[in-house]
């Protein structure tokens, strides 16, 4: 269990820390000269059941308010501490309403100096810090007088402190890997450490991790989990971890970064968020404050764009987009706090629903209701609500890495929200309701039914052609999931670039079919250089127009291909081409290649070769750069795989 210490400077956070666990927490020389905590502090008392109490002991005076903000994001249990001859004071106040706005319900008040005062005294102290707790997450916290002088209360407390952690319960550590640098510093013989709170998932020896800002590679050459030497570290304990990596020095790392698995190497400048104004603020928020924020161990600029309400009252809530001068890092579920402009006070705080929101259309009714639905926790319900909203299909890759689901958790709330999911070629995933896929199945069957009713002598629609032709709207990443699931599932069939229900067959007329006898055997035969048009009608004694007609209708059908004005090839022959550039690539060091070495390869004259090079360029599977072409990889695999020139 970790233990932050909140409260106003002087009234003894420290020196309960010491009395408690013997451990003076004020490591600086400047701390030990003023008498004041200036930074974050670190203590760990070992229990005899065979866990470690943590404690982040962080400094009272307002100046260092960014330090404690910095050391309280992760704890388990608050240590409000008020003393008993002073009472509350402007600190207690703003660390309890950070507390509140960071959602820590679990805590205890030690009253502090009790020995400095009487009964009466110590009943109206606890009174006034009865009321003060009243409506926040701590309202029903015990007040425990204690003196850290003379010892009163100091067993009792440690004993209660004992209590909680027996019951509080290990963090899930089913996510992948996060940990908010809260410190940096070099051991002689071991090199760079970084500490913090693990916030999810586990780390063990050798592990490759990521810095969040730089994405330098890190490997966990050590760990110290809750101040002992340990194999692992775990969501929920003080770590502390000696890393290696070519771009790892301490100058590189700073507060405020993030150490983390490198599927979450992901930073954001902007984060939506549901935003809580303070009620004691004496103004209301307006769009596009300006404020501080506060996440993890971060510190970030940035302002406030008010998503659905011109206006925010003290006291009140509202969706927000905050716009950040600089990356940080944040999941769905991340607590924040927002202080003003001038750093001086407390005046919000939030809880990130997206941490990768859209930039255009963030006001709209549709962005607005997928936020509200977002504000779910649970993440089956959460992708149930997502999926009954238009366009009803959910980034699922995009969701579960925002929810920090990996792909046994992702899958399991898929299960449990009923949906179905549609891996997508890219490493993608999209979900939808069953519902829903069956609509879009319908509608894809009856536009190409429709399609083929209407021209008969078409091999079917390429799948851009479809999806705009589909009655509802559809982006272009998932309806390929879509379509590829329809293919599997022998819903549709694919001929070449073209999908088609199954049964669907183009057959030429009789006087069609005997001029494609008399030229297929010849496109076969002169497979890379084959006859144009002209040569075809002159060769056969017909009408130029009656070939082209022809030739037009079969490359419509995808047995051919129009590589240039009257000049078609079989597709089996472009294909082959098509592999040559990729062979011709594969074996130069810049993989380039010469147009004259496409040349040589297939046979023939220059100018067919640089028609069918210019042919291959149109469709995005090479490029033209400095007379020498480049292969497109993921084009050209489209291309080889049937799907056509772009």
């Amino acid at each position: 269990m970790i233990i932050g210490t909140a409260g106003h400077i002087d009234h003894g956070k420290t020196t309960l820390v010491r009395a408690l666990t013997g451990v003076d927490t004020d490591r600086l020389p400047e701390e030990k000269a003023r008498g004041i905590t200036i930074d974050l502090g670190f203590a760990y008392l070992p229990l005899d059941n065979g866990r470690t109490l943590g404690f982040v002991d962080v400094p009272g005076h307002e100046r260092f308010i960014h330090n404690m903000l910095a050391g309280v994001g992760g704890i388990d249990f608050a240590l409000l501490v008020v003393a008993a001859d002073d009472g509350p004071m402007p600190q207690t106040r703003e660390h309890l309403a950070i507390l509140d706005l960071l959602g820590v319900t679990r805590g205890v008040v030690a009253l502090t100096k009790a020995d400095l005062a009487d009964a009466d005294r110590l009943a109206r102290m606890e009174d006034e810090i009865r009321a003060l707790l009243a409506g926040t997450t701590l309202a029903d916290a015990d007040i425990m007088p204690v003196s850290a002088q003379s010892g009163t209360g100091v067993a009792d407390l440690k004993t209660r402190l004992e209590l909680e952690a027996e019951a509080t319960v290990d963090r899930a550590a089913d996510g992948w890997f996060r940990l908010p640098v809260d410190r940096c510093f070099t051991v002689a013989g071991a090199g760079t450490v970084v500490t913090g709170t693990v916030f999810t998932g586990a780390v063990g020896h050798d592990d490759q991790l990521a810095l969040l800002s730089s994405g330098a590679a890190a490997r966990v050459r050590g760990i110290h989990a809750q101040n002992t030497p340990s194999k692992t570290g775990r969501a929920g304990q003080r770590c502390a971890l000696n890393i290696a990596g070519p771009q790892i020095a301490k100058d590189a790392i700073h507060r405020g970064d993030w150490l983390v698995s490198a599927e979450l190497r992901r930073p954001t400048d902007r984060l939506d968020i549901r935003l809580r104004l303070l009620a004691d603020e004496v103004r209301p928020l307006r769009h596009w404050t300006p404020v501080h924020l506060h996440l993890g161990a971060a510190h970030a600029m940035g302002r406030v764009v008010l998503l659905d309400t011109e206006t925010l009252a003290p006291g009140d809530a509202a969706l927000a987009q905050l716009v950040l001068e600089q990356p940080v890092g944040a999941l769905h579920g991340d607590r924040l706090i927002l202080r003003d402009q001038s750093a001086r006070r407390t005046m919000a705080g939030g809880m990130v629903l997206d941490p990768w929101p859209p930039t255009r259309f963030r006001r709209r009714p549709d962005r607005l209701a997928w936020l509200a639905a977002s504000e779910e926790s649970d993440p089956a319900r959460a992708l149930g609500a997502l999926a009954s909203l238009p366009p009803h299909i959910i980034d699922l890759a995009t969701v579960a890495l925002a929810r920090n689901l990996r792909p046994a958790a992702r899958d399991a709330a898929v299960a449990a929200a009923g949906l179905r999911a549609l891996p997508a070629s890219d490493g993608g995933i999209f979900a939808l309701a069953p519902e829903r896929w069956a609509t879009i199945e319908a509608a894809v069957v009856q536009t190409l039914g429709a399609h083929h009713q209407k021209q008969p002598n078409s091999a079917g629609l390429e799948p851009e052609r479809l999806r705009v032709a589909l009655p509802m709207k559809i982006a272009a990443p998932p309806f390929a999931a879509i379509a590829a699931a329809l293919l599997a599932a022998k819903a549709i069939e694919a001929d070449g670039p073209w999908l088609r229900l199954p049964g669907h067959a183009v057959r030429l007329s009789p006087e069609d079919e005997k001029l494609w006898v008399r030229i297929q055997p010849t496109l076969e035969a002169e497979r890379f250089g084959p006859p144009r048009v002209r040569d075809f009608a002159d060769r056969d004694g017909v009408p130029e127009n009656k070939v082209r007609d022809l030739l037009r209708r079969l490359s419509r059908m995808g047995v051919v291909w129009q590589v240039a004005p009257d000049h078609f090839f079989l597709r089996g022959p472009v294909i082959e081409m098509a592999k040559i550039t990729a062979d011709l690539a594969a074996q130069a060091a810049d993989g380039r290649f010469k147009a004259a070495e496409f040349r040589d390869r297939i046979g023939g004259g220059r100018k067919v070769a640089i028609q069918i090079l210019e042919f291959f360029d149109r469709g995005g599977i090479t490029t033209l750069r400095d007379q020498v072409r480049v292969v497109n990889k993921d084009r050209y695999e489209r291309f080889v795989k049937g799907a056509g020139p772009s």
